[in-house]
């Protein structure tokens, strides 16, 4: 998106949260260009004072599916099976039930007004998140479905001819173990490696996808039975996530999605690695399966790093990754607050591959940001946003302010 260049200008909160160093009260952030030119407390040019509100980063979205952004409650009932959910979900991707384009549309309208200013998307076609001025900046991670080895070949193909038609900015998705044939999902490694794009890869989801990798049997096995896919040499024997893993560590850069069922030692084997390797949760869609409790502690404790996601609406009410953040809270009780904020904003953006351009109000970075009320005269302001109910009231991607539905003027 090109610049236009203008002169600077400032604004005022009651906090910064840079999240890169602690709060400053009173602070002012100046603007140049679309970029963060200034952080302190003393204003550059015309000065507009947001009054008792907390300046965020703007959020980012690690990980959804925006192509289910039309649905109005998620697919199923709270406590399925994921491979039920999965029927569900094959059902409602039929052309004449809905129209992605305009379910993406929607999906990154909802997000701005939330305050995402930063998006991981799984793409299912190369054309559909054509971002906008006042769009959130989207990364479309293509999907790639094909398990049976006949697949391959036609499934590696037809990525490569998506990702040459978009014009976004790229990754490949190879869906999950149940969908993947380790031959293709190497191979697709290989081409994110000579095209140095991101690889994200749902794994160790459910216990459904535990009992095929080690069993070959179960109810992912019925459900490729059902769909014609089933090929029984496609998993080893006794395979595990770490299978996966050290494929996907050899990737330029790997999103593990979910990781709701990762053993300490796979674990620790993604915190070994966090320059290219990070976990994407997503705290309400965990809830929603009823999973066991999800091991953050122990991600952290291990040195892993943690990023996080809405998932979609298809399996969570919303696209509110301030929501997210809030859930951490009160199920995470001892993750602090810093912690909280960073999975939501710079950690997502190191997990994105772009933390040199966002996830942090730094000089030099996208003036993303994101206001929320926040009347925090004594105590921590972060866990005042993070125990309040209130929402982002105004948001900036590249300098220029977002409302609900209008883009005003000013850096584009």
């Amino acid at each position: 998106m090109s610049l236009r260049v203008t002169a600077p200008f400032s604004l005022r909160a009651r906090w910064v949260l840079p999240v890169d160093r602690p709060p400053i009260e009173g602070g002012v952030v100046t603007i140049a260009d679309g970029l963060i030119s200034e952080i302190g407390t003393k204003p550059i040019g015309p000065t507009e004072d947001l009054g008792d509100v907390a300046l965020l980063p703007g959020l980012i979205n690690a990980h959804t599916h925006l192509e289910f952004s039309e649905l109005q409650q998620p697919l199923g009932q709270p406590g399925m099976s994921l491979p039920d959910w999965i029927r569900l979900v094959i059902s409602s991707r039929q052309p004449t039930r809905r129209e992605p384009s305009q379910a993406i549309t929607a999906g990154l309208q909802e997000s701005r007004q939330l305050g995402v200013t930063v998006i991981g998307d799984i793409a299912t076609d190369s054309m559909q998140n054509n971002r906008t001025a006042g769009d959130p900046h989207v990364i479309a991670f293509q999907e790639v479905i094909g398990f049976s080895a006949a697949r391959c070949d036609s499934a590696l193909a037809e990525v490569e001819q998506r990702l040459a038609a978009s014009n976004q900015r790229r990754g490949i998705s190879p869906h999950a173990p149940y969908t993947i044939h380790p031959r293709l999902l190497q191979r697709l490694i290989d081409l994110a490696s000579t095209k140095k794009f991101g690889v994200a890869m749902h794994l160790a989801e459910s216990p459904e996808e535990l009992e095929l990798l080690a069993n070959g049997t179960g109810p992912f096995q019925q459900l490729l039975e059902e769909r014609s896919m089933w090929d029984r040499t496609a998993i080893p024997s006794e395979s595990r996530p770490m299978n996966y893993l050290e494929l996907l560590a050899k990737a330029p850069r790997a999103l593990v999605i979910h990781g709701n069922y990762l053993t300490s030692k796979e674990i620790e084997y993604v915190a070994l690695r966090r320059e290219r390797m990070s976990i994407a949760y997503c705290p309400r869609t965990h809830a929603y399966f009823g999973h066991t409790a999800y091991p953050l502690q122990k991600m952290f404790d291990l040195g892993a790093r943690v990023a996080l996601g809405t998932d979609s609406r298809a399996s969570n009410p919303d696209l509110s990754l301030l929501g997210e953040m809030r859930h951490v809270a009160q199920q995470h009780q001892g993750i602090s607050a810093e912690q909280i904020l960073r999975m939501g904003t710079l950690s997502g953006a190191e997990a994105l591959g772009l933390a040199n351009s966002a996830g942090s109000i730094s000089t030099g970075k996208w003036a993303n940001l994101t206001a929320v009320p926040c009347d925090a005269q004594a105590g921590n302001p972060i866990t005042v946003i993070l125990t309040s109910n209130a929402m982002p009231t105004k948001t900036w991607i590249s300098g220029r302010e977002i409302s609900s539905n209008v883009t005003k003027p000013g850096i584009s």
